[in-house]
């Protein structure tokens, strides 16, 4: 399998007492759709800094493409465009004047770098404000323009930081399909703590907490680790028959526990259980109580609930989690010194 990010080791401590990433061990698959989830504070922010090589490690190392990051690695940092959390831009400029200012620091012609421009602009919808200022611009403006420049060079490597922080739901709908559009021809890494985001667009993903990578692989593996499955049904009845079902439902062996909120029914099954046979014994149940089935709908969010597990059993460790991850504060301060 060839990698377009691999890490070992990597770690960053910010002045001697606040591990930001801690014996980082990361793999993303060349052409993934990495996603990099975590909780605030986790370390996403200073992993993507490190692969950048904004920041220096203080242990460790990472490679891109297989070749060494590193503050003076210029060749590592051209096949990467990069979108920071909600970007600084220059609001004197006009967004040609932007973009053309990054073809010229990428060493592109005046040629090649009109059309591509324009191209850009085209594909994320600002063609219509060429004439504005930046600083007259939108949070959804100013991120669709970061998302061109990080396209300028046509890197093979994408790297966005919270792309959908602070944008109305049609910016964010926008955002989440050109990642779709991009994701055949390039690798793109996606840090986002949006679970609904990273699902509907990501192959891959990686969970960060106190500065440790927990799980690392593909969404389907990720999902696989759910303890519980569970499910839904609406019926088209008063909330008292609904709750007589809910206590014969609670008979059922495969069942671990059920909820009843309005005309919705809820069941877990224990680790293990046949969600169809389960179904199946439900719904004649419901027949037999004469209930009208309206829907059946899968558990509330798998990717959420799988989530929640990790960072769950992480903390369940303890103690025990020294030889795999030195308990430490999880900070980002981009302006303290490295170790």
């Amino acid at each position: 399998m060839e990698l377009a990010i691999h890490t070992e080791h990597l770690t960053k401590f910010y002045s001697r007492r606040l591990i930001a990433v801690n014996d980082l061990n990361l793999d993303v698959p060349k052409g993934a759709v990495f996603g990099l989830l975590g909780p605030n504070g986790a370390g996403k922010t200073t992993t993507l800094r490190l692969l950048l090589g904004l920041q220096r490690p203080s242990a460790g190392r990472a490679e891109v493409f297989g070749r060494t990051c590193g503050a003076n690695a210029v060749g590592v940092r051209r096949m990467i465009g990069y979108l920071p959390t909600n970007p600084r831009l220059p609001g004197h400029l006009r967004p040609v004047e932007y973009l053309d200012l990054l073809g010229q620091f990428c060493g592109m012609s005046s040629q090649a770098r009109k059309p591509r421009l324009a191209s850009l602009l085209r594909a994320v919808g600002l063609l219509g404000a060429t004439s504005q200022r930046i600083r007259t611009f939108s949070t959804g403006m100013c991120t669709r323009l970061g998302i061109a420049a990080s396209l300028v060079g046509d890197p093979p490597l994408l790297i966005w930081d919270e792309p959908t922080a602070g944008l109305d739901p049609s910016a964010r709908r926008f955002t989440l399909d050109l990642i779709r559009e991009l994701a055949p021809s390039r690798t793109i890494v996606v840090s986002s703590h949006i679970l609904s985001d990273i699902d509907q667009v990501c192959s891959h993903v990686g969970v960060m907490h106190e500065g440790r990578m927990i799980f690392c692989g593909s969404i389907t593996e990720m999902k696989r680790r759910l303890r519980r499955d569970s499910f839904s049904l609406e019926f088209e009845c008063h909330t008292a028959a609904i709750e007589d079902l809910a206590r014969k439902v609670a008979e059922i062996n495969a069942v671990d526990s059920q909820s009843v909120s309005g005309d919705t029914l809820t069941v877990r099954l224990t680790s293990g259980q046949s969600r169809a046979a389960t179904l199946i014994e439900i719904l004649k149940l419901a027949e037999a109580a004469q209930l009208k089935l309206q829907t059946i709908r899968p558990g509330r969010n798998e990717t959420e609930d799988v989530y929640l597990q990790l960072l769950q059993e992480d903390e369940a460790h303890g103690f025990h989690r020294f030889d795999r991850k030195p308990n430490g504060t999880v900070e980002t301060v981009p302006g303290d010194p490295a170790v």
